[in-house]
């Protein structure tokens, strides 16, 4: 294999440097190239001369240094710590002690997963103890004596610290007691780790750093022994491997270029690697010129159109109704601006598309760098979002759990983080009832490629299941699965009631006690008041719930209670585990049944303490997965949102991973939805804005955040510039002028925090020690900041990709948890931690907005990282929308309010960096501003009614300028919908329905956002809104009950007020005109037309007023048609035409 030389270069961190006579370099497994002096080689070698050259020894099946494969296992104190820290719910903030609470069980059912907590093992052997033993991987019993005798956690502590490490089984001394000094003993106070020496996380990057630690040159006479101690023929291993020595695979450097004290020379490169041809992990599609060009070219001309038609208009006023010709000039000047800001963005809409394939073989697939075939994919957390069990049903976020534990990526780079906000005991019994039923559910789907992932989703599908089934199995899995997922349903609908018969049985118990106690104080003849005993909210244990209680009490309702955190599943082993027949109902012998970590996080809320929404819990949940897993890339999702492409992380990654991967910050995948009526009556799955204008800004710098979805970097969450960032000319780069970054800082920065910047004003090279000033006082997540940003790089296996990392690198395995770890997780999650830091001001989620998504989204492109769209062929997530108009309503009212609130703060992209595209400007700013096009809007709709009332019309005459003009602007919008729709693969239908909520919500949500946001910023009135309900209609015989639905809200005032107005408008108008003396046919037909358009487009609303279908009489609809005439014959009786004296004027019937 051919070997290349090598030099201290800014990619290989940490390597000691120092010139040598001789140098000899062999790669480790963790892909770095470690130079070897002659003093650490055989004494029987030195005594030959050497000439200067270098020789890299191929990495064969003999040849792995540092392999993980071969490292020793860890000792047993370390696997039943992290059992019992696994077992153990941990609590504790500010003011507090962070304690662990060794929980018996952590739901009503019998857990039997090795990995779930709670899990049992056999009973101590030690007379008189009730204690269990800790299990190993595969649930069997951790036995730290060789006579195998079973002794439990604290017994074993007690025969170490206090019988002098004698078994009690053998009476011989214990070999392994080397118990972790951070072990703790059940309720006592957990001691926080030090901040003196080395932490846990330089220790995890140590391993990255491969220095001269590994033992090299075993060879002696000729035969090479491997590892294993069996004799490795080599030429059978060239034979069927392809391998090579010999000559061209010794690298011989240019002059000096093994000399250290050389800076500037670049490293050559192997032939071998220059030569073999690499393959991209995604390419870009171009859409067809032949739609593309005429694309871009109608918007030239439909902008051409508009100035002509706008001069036009402002040069011939309407003389007769100049207040009515000025609001429509206005209000066209407004539409015309808005739709610059809306289409400019779109002239280079991309397609992007990934070969999951390429992923496979540079990650997964043995080779040299990689002889095991381990996975080499960077770790992934995955956050769950969840706040109301009673508006967020457990069992949604349940099955939202269950497939992404079963999504197909490496089992132990996979973590999954539950937050729940509200601290409910309910949440939290559901998350570990899922936990549980995922020992069947995930190797089951593994098995048989079930999809989707979703069990729920997955059992009411409508096509046949067992298409493209082989396995003569899969009919009686399915059927014992489906059964089991029944039983499972059952236990979460009834765990409400399970948990309030629980308490109240524990609470009366409680009272007897008090009773009793108080009866034994008393003296006789005493007057007693009333007991008062807590209704506390016991869990299965029985046990308080640190949490939210059912019936609020100090220290336990939704807004006070303690920080919580319970690893519901321990990280799994580092090897596939197959399944057994002994406890499993199915055969899963050749099906791997490790489970992701999964951990229940509940932050720390205390009264007195602004907890910034949604956006303090995302934050919290980053600091607390930076230390208990420090995955470099988060996807987040909300609890409604679950997997449906088992792929699509797989997908999100080949964009990170790919050449130029280290400049994205995020990859957003499209919001798909489900259980939308056929007709898609509210625009719910807003397929416009997800296949039309997300695809455009994709070929600027990249889609905005649009709060779940989405595949983050951890890094760029941190507040860090990307690498070969640039500023883009634009119009305020040439109003303000910009310091240049000093290149003497930028070389001088150590390798691994070469990529470490903030430089949004100040452009200077961060310094980890000054971290604790923007991230807090934390040394582990200090710590974990190079850690996560060396593991993100792409892979280094071509000479063109930039800060990448090199093969090989991640296939070392996790560490252990320990105590002190949660319990630093603990701390991170607590109320006060964030108090001078810089988090939600430059640091993790953006706070100040209602839509911290997209505020997140600006800042990562304000400071000049890049984001990508991917649209995967299958549906990477979906998830539920409002179908009821007023939930959808109020949906809309949230983000228009957002947007108002963007516009005022310095988030405004007026404002922006010169980091940020001129185009991606333009449309950010368009965020910032839609809302205020309802202020013109709503005086539009009413011009119609106005001149119909009036008998004037927006011009003098309909002549044959303005029609032509109207036309021209009419049919070049046209053919840039069907252009829109031919690139971004959506129907007419989608778009039409877009058209007619625009102005739905643009008369009533916008309108209602502007108000408020206005409000907020002059007064400071801060606005709250509700969660959007998740659930749907009281009938379950339909589908889609909750549509008909009517519920009353003030939004619904503006657009049924235009409604009324214009359709009596259009009868008085008609009225007038058949009345007069001289009929003005032009005036009504022009009014009657734009009535008509406004009409047409509030026309699902107005379903929506009526309600079920069927359910409004027919005399409804009489008695309004012939209000609306006998009010019009009123205002003709009060305001007769001009000439007339008497009702009907020169009118007369036939």
């Amino acid at each position: 294999m051919a070997g290349r030389s090598f030099r201290p270069s800014d990619s290989q961190p940490g390597r000691n440097s120092g010139p040598q006579a001789v140098t000899f370099s062999r790669r480790t497994s963790s892909g770095r190239y470690v130079n070897l002096s002659r003093d650490s080689i055989d004494s029987d070698m030195n005594s030959v001369e050497y000439s200067e050259y270098t020789v890299q020894i191929p990495p064969t099946p003999d040849n792995q240094p540092m392999d993980p494969m071969r490292m020793d296992p860890p000792p047993i104190s370390q696997r039943v710590e992290e059992q019992y820290v696994s077992s153990s719910l941990f609590t504790g903030g500010f003011n507090s002690v962070t304690r662990a609470h060794l929980m018996d069980k952590v739901i009503e059912s019998e857990t039997n997963h090795p990995q779930m907590a709670g899990t049992k093992g056999s009973s101590c052997a030690i007379h008189g103890c009730d204690g269990n033993m800790m299990s190993d991987e595969r649930g069997e019993d951790i036995l730290p004596c060789e006579c195998d005798f079973k002794i439990c956690r604290d017994c074993f502590i007690d025969s170490v610290k206090t019988g002098d490490g004698i078994c009690p089984g053998c009476k011989e001394p214990y070999k392994n007691t080397d118990f972790s000094a951070n072990s703790v003993e059940p309720g006592q106070p957990l001691s926080l780790p030090s901040t003196v020496g080395m932490s846990k996380m330089e220790r995890r990057l140590s391993l990255m750093k491969s220095t001269n630690r590994s033992g090299v040159m075993r060879s002696h006479s000729g035969v090479m022994r491997s590892q294993t101690g069996v004799d490795f023929d080599h030429n059978r291993w060239l034979f069927e491997t392809k391998g090579t020595y010999g000559y061209g695979n010794a690298i011989w450097p240019k002059d000096g270029g093994f000399n250290d004290d050389d800076k500037n020379e670049e490293p050559s490169e192997a032939m071998e690697l220059l030569n073999k041809p690499w393959r991209p992990l995604t390419r870009k599609l171009k859409i067809p010129a032949a739609i593309l060009s005429p694309y871009r070219l109608l918007i030239f001309v439909r902008m051409a159109v508009l100035g002509l038609f706008l001069e036009w208009r402002i040069s011939h006023p309407n003389e007769d109704a100049r207040w009515l010709w000025f609001m429509s000039i206005i209000c066209e000047l407004w539409f015309a601006f808005s739709w610059l800001l809306d289409q400019l963005p779109k002239l280079c809409p991309v397609n992007r598309a990934t070969d999951l394939n390429v992923l496979k073989e540079k990650f997964e697939t043995p080779g040299p760098t990689n002889p095991t075939g381990k996975s080499d994919l960077p770790g992934i957390d995955i956050f769950v979002s969840t706040a109301d069990p009673e508006k967020e049903p457990p069992l949604v976020t349940a099955n939202t759990i269950l497939s992404i534990l079963a999504a197909d990526y490496p089992v132990e780079k996979l973590s999954c983080y539950v937050s729940d906000d509200g601290g409910a005991l309910l949440t939290f019994e559901a998350m570990a009832e899922a936990a549980s039923f995922a020992n069947l559910w995930v190797p089951f789907c593994r098995k048989h490629a079930i999809e989707p992932r979703n069990p729920e989703t997955y059992f009411s599908l409508k096509k046949d299941p067992f298409k493209n089934k082989v396995r003569q199995d899969f009919v009686k899995d399915r059927r014992r699965v489906k059964r089991e997922y029944d039983e499972f349903k059952v236990r979460i609908n009834g765990l409400p009631d399970s948990i309030r018969r629980r308490s109240d049985a524990y609470n009366a118990r409680e009272e007897i006690k008090a009773m009793k106690l108080r009866r034994q104080t008393v003296v006789e003849d005493e007057q007693l008041e009333p007991l008062k005993v807590s209704k506390a909210t016991w869990m299965a244990d029985g046990t308080h719930w640190p949490g939210t209680w059912t019936a609020s009490a100090s220290e336990h309702s939704r807004g006070d209670h303690a920080g919580i955190i319970q690893v519901m599943l321990k990280p799994p082993s580092d090897e596939p585990l197959n399944g057994t027949d002994e406890n499993s109902p199915l055969d899963f012998a050749e099906v791997d049944i490790r489970l992701p970590m999964l951990v229940y996080v509940s932050r720390e809320k205390r009264p007195g303490y602004d907890h910034n929404k949604k956006a303090g819990a995302m934050n919290a949940l980053v600091r607390a997965s930076a230390i208990m897993s420090n995955g470099p890339f988060i996807l987040n999702l909300d609890c409604d949102h679950y997997v449906y492409n088992s792929q699509a992380i797989r997908e999100g990654m080949c964009f990170m991973m790919d050449r130029g991967g280290d400049r994205i910050c995020y990859v957003q995948f499209p919001q798909r939805f489900e259980g939308i009526d056929p007709s898609d009556r509210y625009a719910n799955h807003n397929t416009v804005f997800f296949d039309v204008n997300m695809r455009a800004l994709d070929g600027l710098q990249g889609p905005v955040y649009v709060g779940t979805g989405c595949l983050f970097r951890r890094t760029a969450l941190y507040g860090f510039d990307p690498p070969r960032s640039k500023d883009h000319s634009g119009f305020c780069s040439c109003c303000f002028a910009r310091r240049k970054k000093s290149a003497s800082v930028s070389s001088s920065a150590p390798d691994e925090h070469r990529a470490l910047r903030m430089g949004d004003s100040d452009d200077d090279e961060m310094n980890p020690s000054i971290f604790s000033k923007r991230f807090g006082n934390s040394s582990f997540l200090i710590d974990s900041i190079p850690v996560a940003e060396f593991q993100g790089r792409p892979l280094a296996d071509h000479p063109a990709v930039k800060n990448g990392r090199p093969p090989g690198a991640l296939t070392i395995p996790r560490e252990l948890l320990d105590a002190s770890t949660v319990a630093e997780a603990i701390s991170v999650i607590s109320c006060w931690y964030e108090d001078k830091t810089e988090w939600g001001n430059r640091v993790g989620w953006i706070y100040g907005s209602v839509t911290e998504d997209v505020v997140t989204g600006y800042r990562m492109h304000n400071r000049g990282w890049k984001s990508i769209y991917c649209v995967t062929k299958r549906d990477a997530f979906r998830g539920t929308a409002p179908i009821n108009l007023t939930d959808r309503l109020h949906q809309v009212l949230r983000w228009a309010t957002g947007s108002v609130e963007i516009f005022f703060s310095r988030n405004n992209a007026l404002l922006a960096s010169p980091k940020m595209k001129l185009l991606q400007r333009v449309a950010y700013l368009n965020v910032g501003i839609y809302p205020f096009t309802s202020l013109f809007l709503i005086v539009y709709c009413f011009l119609p009614a106005l001149s119909l009332f009036s008998g004037q019309f927006i011009v003098q005459n309909l002549n044959v300028t303005f029609l032509a003009y109207l036309l021209a602007i009419t049919l070049t919008l046209c053919a840039l919908a069907v252009l829109e729709i031919k690139w971004a693969g959506i129907n007419l239908e989608e778009w039409w329905r877009n058209e007619q909520f625009w102005l739905i919500g643009g008369t009533s949500a916008h309108l209602a956002a502007v108000l408020q946001g206005l409000l907020k910023v002059i007064a400071g009135i801060e606005i709250s809104f509700t969660l959007t309900s998740k659930s749907g209609g009281d009938d379950n015989d339909d589908e889609y009950a909750d549509l008909y639905v009517l519920k009353w809200s003030s939004l619904m005032i503006p657009p049924i007020t235009i409604m009324i107005t214009n359709l009596i408008a259009i009868a008085v108008g008609v009225s007038r005109t058949i009345y007069s003396t001289i009929p003005q046919w032009s005036r009504l037909l022009g009014g009657v037309f734009f009535s008509f358009w406004v009409l047409a487009h509030l026309y699902p609303f107005a379903k929506g007023l009526m309600g079920r279908r069927g359910r409004t009489p027919t005399i409804v609809f009489v008695w309004s048609g012939l209000i609306a005439i006998i009010i019009s014959l009123l205002w003709v009786a009060i305001s007769p035409p001009a000439g007339s004296t008497q009702i009907g004027g020169a009118f007369q019937f036939p």
